[in-house]
């Protein structure tokens, strides 16, 4: 059998609270190998609690990338993400080193291993015209028209998700094709790296359920409240007309918690939304992991032995990415 020669990385996929990053610490250190982070929050600067981001220090245990590189009033799209993350492995391989990509975002690990297909560029012509219509309409309206014209696409974009509404009525309107189209057909260069998916998901959807919980509350002790506080006070963010319509705030429970602060929902309301909103979201990723045809799932509660021993055939004798 011919062995693949392309360097190896490692994908630690599943919803989140499932223990990818705990895990991809653990694995970092023992095998040599560096995080890059395949997380839509965690490349935004000031979400560290509520994004449940490496720790300072974790994050001089072992070597992350793709943390923190924008400001929370910037947008960052997924080809951008999938240039920057391509370059970190390039870098992390050169040094001899393992990458680990660890996260739950379905859309940046399909644009970093599969390539992203080549559609109509962002037209802010056209972008002014959608933003207009949700100001008069508003975001849910235009998710409704959305999934009149591409309900492949509505359905895994949340309808106050307003940047991907944006996004898919602008490609839509632009070409007459759904983006759901455009995103099916072969995108660029695929990652030249032999990638092991491995699937990190409690097999009793409970277990998941209540870890969400605990994490929350752990947050919520940990100063949540006051890091959104400090976000608030930002003035480029004071000044937004409407800053829950960024993609960096509308992370799980930063939404719930801007609420919370002007008012809109008691301290019992804002968990219990912040909770199920989380759950929601683990339930999208679930549905995405489902599509992975070629990821390895793991209960990591009771199989961290099976996990490990998958890992370790994956990877070459003699290191990380030595020669076989």
């Amino acid at each position: 059998m011919t062995l693949d020669p392309r360097p190896r990385a490692l994908a630690l996929m599943g919803p989140t609270a499932s223990g990818k990053s705990a895990l991809a610490l653990a694995l970092a250190e023992r095998l040599g190998g560096e995080v890059v982070s395949v997380d839509s929050a965690l490349v935004y600067r000031g979400l560290d609690i509520g994004a449940a981001k490496p720790t300072r220090a974790e994050q001089a245990q072992v070597r992350h990338h793709l943390l923190d590189v924008r400001n929370p009033w910037q947008p960052y799209s997924a080809a951008e993400f999938a240039s920057d993350a391509r370059r970190a492995i390039a870098d992390v391989l050169a040094r001899g080193r393992l990458p680990i990509l660890a996260g739950g975002t379905g859309l940046y690990f399909r644009a970093l291993i599969e390539g992203l297909a080549e559609m109509p560029e962002a037209d802010e012509a056209m972008r002014a015209a959608i933003a207009a219509d949700a100001g008069e309409r508003g975001w849910a309206s235009l998710h409704a028209e959305l999934a009149a014209v591409d309900p492949e696409a509505a359905a895994r974009i949340h309808a106050t998700d307003a940047q991907r509404i944006q996004r898919a009525l602008e490609v839509h309107r632009l070409s007459g094709r759904p983006i759901s189209a455009w995103q099916r057909e072969a995108g660029g260069a695929r990652l030249p790296v032999n990638v092991l998916k491995l699937v990190l998901a409690p097999a009793d959807r409970a277990v998941l359920h209540a870890r969400i919980a605990v994490r929350f509350d752990a947050m919520l002790e940990a100063g949540f409240l006051d890091e959104v506080r400090a976000l608030r006070a930002l003035p480029e963010l004071a000044a937004h007309p409407h800053p829950l319509d960024l993609p960096a705030l509308r992370a799980v429970g930063y939404r719930q918690a801007w609420a919370f602060l002007d008012g809109a929902s008691t301290p019992t309301e804002f968990r219990e939304r912040a909770i199920a909103a989380t759950r929601q979201l683990a339930k999208r990723q679930w549905t995405w992991l489902r599509g992975e045809l070629d990821a390895r799932w793991f209960d990591p509660l009771t199989q961290r032995t099976e996990l490990e021993a998958a890992v370790a055939a994956f990877l070459p004798r003699g290191g990380a990415n030595a020669p076989s």
